[in-house]
């Protein structure tokens, strides 16, 4: 039996019951002599790491060195969007790169300032992952045929179209935001896993050529690391470690050097994959930190940006 996309039913978001909303993001307050604060943690395991970090972070930028974070989406519905743009606009990001639902939250956040749905609650009607103008906003920007033309792959045409929208809380989102500063961004996902791939306007075809082309603009900045630069891998269990490893066989392969940089990985709990894939398989320095991300990210922005 096959399943027709085109019957599903879709509901609106503006009127989906939502568990995030823009009013509780988190506000960067510069001037809080945070740096003075982390100086003196002890200089032991996670203290020490901590401050490794953001040295690391300071040397890579000043040296001109590469900065790739890799997201998984519980990062951005956790109100991180202000702290993510803000070090951005420093330079302290030179490539972002999100796993599939990451957009999700992104256009969601920038159309109505609320995502992140009951999932328990609409799995029991089926109206789980139908919102109407999440898949529809996919879906067009699948059919830009002006921005395809131009190169572009997934991560760009959606910033590129967030940022040139009209939508009311476009500047938390940070696929528009890294389109003005023309910081790369690049999206991966394995297809049918993400809620926007059942939606009917979703040409999987056209995702998947532009994911192609997403993965291709990844691994072409991983040789950016070399020698001083940092690789993080924040809260992405399974995707991004492997995205990760499977773009760094293939850029060595061609014979490009990666070599001599730090990665980090950044979650509240520790998994199997980002510890082998990101930390120790690549080789380099390796930094690992465990805590919830609303409170690390804003204490390692806070510190980079005070």
């Amino acid at each position: 039996m096959s399943v027709d996309f085109r019957r599903l039913k879709t509901v609106s978001l503006r009127q989906r019951k939502h568990l995030v909303k823009v009013e509780a993001f988190g506000r960067p307050a510069p001037g809080t002599q945070l740096s003075a604060w982390i100086d003196s943690l002890p200089d032991l395991l996670a203290g020490k790491q901590l401050k490794t970090l953001i040295a690391a972070l300071r040397l890579a930028k000043t040296q001109g060195r590469s900065i790739i974070w890799s997201l998984g989406a519980h990062v951005l519905k956790c109100g991180l969007a202000p702290y993510l743009t803000g070090l951005m606009e420093k330079r302290y990001v030179s490539h972002l790169a999100l796993n599939g639902a990451g957009i999700v939250h992104d256009f969601e956040i920038a159309y109505c300032g609320e995502t992140s749905e009951d999932v328990a609650e609409a799995l029991e009607d089926g109206s789980f992952g139908t919102a109407e103008e999440t898949g529809r906003f996919l879906g067009d920007v699948l059919t830009d045929d002006y921005g395809r033309s131009l190169g572009l792959g997934l991560g760009s045409l959606l910033g590129r179209r967030i940022s040139q929208s009209e939508m009311p809380q476009r500047a938390h989102s940070v696929l528009g935001r890294a389109w003005e500063l023309k910081v790369p961004a690049t999206v991966h996902a394995a297809l049918g896993a993400d809620v926007v791939h059942i939606h009917p306007a979703v040409d999987w075809e056209k995702l998947g050529g532009l994911l192609r082309r997403d993965f291709e603009t990844f691994a072409a900045a991983l040789p950016g690391l070399s020698d001083g630069g940092i690789y993080l891998n924040v809260g992405s269990a399974v995707l991004m470690p492997e995205v990760f490893l499977k773009a760094l066989s293939l850029v060595r392969n061609v014979g490009k050097r990666v070599e001599a940089f730090t990665a980090v990985n950044l979650d509240m709990i520790q998994h199997y994959r980002p510890r082998v894939n990101v930390l120790e398989r690549p080789g380099g320095k390796a930094i690992q930190l465990t805590g919830h991300h609303e409170i690390l990210i804003p204490l390692i922005a806070g510190a980079l940006l005070e």
